[in-house]
């Protein structure tokens, strides 16, 4: 066997990239078996199992690709006897049976014998079913709907519902955000030691012929630095472009960034036929234009080299890495090896500087600060610098953005005929919401803001939403790309006129003059400013 073939099982065109009921005791089998990884959600199913009733019923659910069949097919042989098992709920008995209708066959039959039963099936198929199953099996339909809204009081005891949407594939935590899943799998892959079957593939080839784009590859994902960045760039590509990862997305990545005809740094970025990479190519830091990347570009294409660049040069030819020919590929291999200690020199800390993952990192920790909020005074002074110096100032500047002059407090409402009205509000964050609502998916967190004495609907923050109030605060106005973002906060606009428009006191500007007009107790007006 060569390396590439071996190689060839992560890719999604492989016949191991799903697994099914056959029984395959090949090499590459052999190897596939290397690569597994025990998740959570794996270790709650096995619990699950072993503790399954003859009238209960286990639904592993997910998405496509996720890991449900790989799960179900390791456990199925050795519990056959005792549980009845239905990988893919897509699937029907014969061809002129829907799938909808061999679930309601499976369901009577599990019904009439004396086995538990396992499903594994889509989440889109669950409400399929609870909406087009016979009504035979309204108990279970019953149950699924109540798993689908979230309802946990209303499923049966009989019914349990393992999810893969609730492991999620990457954590935050105060030192770095990271995924065990990828980090696993990518150090079990590129571990140095003959123990690792690839890697002893990749030293019996690197004897016996030297370094090939293959191999030089293989030896820089090897590289911790290489890992981390990786997996920096997955989760972006989740939190930015909302891309989840599914196992079979991940090996199906590792193999094009591997496999394909350049440098694993340029691979990385070459948007080919991967979701993942699709969505990492704009991230591409050859895209990233600042003072000292514009300088190396530029004088790269004149020939002028300085001599940390000559170092980093020599540096990687051991790796396999000999024939850089583009400023954008040096940026990107800098770009990954920038963490790594042994090719530190002045030359990458500058370049560092400018592939920060500011965004990411203050997304995080913001999203940690909710999570983790129990009202302590550090906490509630962390969470005022985003409260009051981006959320509410970049609301208050979109509210304002027709009528910048008005005041820290005040809050434009309406214009007749030249006339601007607006009115005085005490907008501030909601502590006690935010210290009893919990925080569980990555993707956004909730924020909560009162208006005087009103609480306002949950505003959920997306790190894209984030950026975008970010840019509010430096003077950028919205457009119609930013629509999804711009319905968010007109929503919050028009909550926070709600609350205005109950206001005893408005103000009047037009031009340079401004009146203040007060209701006392609805029994006169006092005008002022005239």
């Amino acid at each position: 066997m060569t390396l590439i073939e071996v190689l060839s099982i992560l890719s999604k065109s492989s016949p191991f990239a799903v697994s099914t009921d056959r029984t395959d005791e090949s090499i590459l089998q052999s190897y596939k078996d290397y690569l597994y990884i025990e998740t959570k959600v794996e270790a709650d199913f096995k619990k699950n199992l072993l503790a399954l009733k003859k009238d209960e019923i286990i639904f592993l659910c997910g998405s496509s690709g996720d890991g449900k069949s790989e799960i179900l097919t390791r456990y199925k042989e050795d519990n056959k006897s005792r549980v009845d098992f239905h990988l893919d709920a897509t699937h029907s008995f014969n061809p002129s049976q829907t799938a909808i209708h061999a679930l309601d066959e499976l369901f009577t039959q599990f019904k009439g014998n004396d086995k538990p039963l396992v499903v594994g099936i889509n989440i889109g198929m669950l409400g399929n079913y609870a909406e087009e199953g016979a009504d035979q099996h309204n108990d279970i339909k019953s149950s699924i709907k109540a798993f689908l809204e979230n309802q946990a009081e209303d499923i049966s005891v009989k019914h349990r519902f393992l999810d893969f949407e609730q492991y999620p594939k990457f954590t935050f935590c105060h030192e770095l955000c990271s995924s065990d899943f990828a980090a696993q799998f990518l150090a079990r892959l590129a571990e140095p030691t003959l123990d690792n079957p690839f890697y002893a593939l990749f030293d019996s080839e690197m004897k016996k012929s030297g370094h090939t784009m293959l191999t030089a590859n293989y030896a820089l994902l090897g590289l911790d630095s290489v890992q981390k960045n990786i997996i920096a760039l997955l989760l972006k590509a989740r939190l930015i472009k909302d891309q989840f990862l599914t196992a079979r997305a991940l090996l199906d990545f590792v193999f094009q960034i591997l496999a394909m005809d350049g440098y694993l740094f340029d691979n990385l970025f070459s948007g080919a036929d991967n979701e993942l990479l699709e969505h990492i190519q704009s991230f591409d830091p050859s895209n990233i234009h600042t003072r000292k990347i514009d300088e190396f570009v530029l004088q790269f294409g004149l020939g002028i080299e300085d001599e940390c660049l000559t170092l980093l040069k020599e540096q990687v030819k051991p790796l396999g890495v000999c024939d850089v020919s583009t400023a954008a590929s040096y940026l990107r291999m800098v770009y990954l090896l920038k963490d790594d200690t042994q090719f530190a020199n002045k030359y990458i800390n500058e370049l560092k500087v400018d592939f920060d993952n500011s965004l990411v990192n203050q997304y995080a920790n913001t999203w940690l600060l909710h999570r983790e909020f129990d009202g302590s005074g550090k906490q509630i002074k962390e969470l005022n610098k985003f409260y009051k110096d981006i959320l509410i100032a970049a609301i208050h500047r979109y509210c304002n953005r027709n009528s910048p002059m008005l005041d820290k407090d005040q809050f434009f409402i309406s214009e007749y005929n030249g006339f601007k009205t607006a009115t005085e509000l005490g907008v501030k964050p909601d502590f006690t919401a935010i210290k009893t609502q919990g925080v569980i998916k990555i993707g956004s967190f909730n924020a909560y803001i009162r208006v005087d004495d009103n609480a306002l609907f949950p505003v959920s923050i997306s790190i894209n939403l984030l950026e975008l109030l970010e840019k509010i605060n430096e003077g950028y106005r919205p457009n119609k790309h930013d629509k999804n973002a711009v319905l968010l906060l007109d929503e919050v606009i028009e909550q926070i006129i709600t609350v205005a428009n109950d206001k005893n006191t408005l103000f009047i500007l037009k031009n340079d003059k401004r009146y203040k007009i007060v209701n006392e107790n609805d029994e006169y007006f006092e005008v002022s400013g005239i």
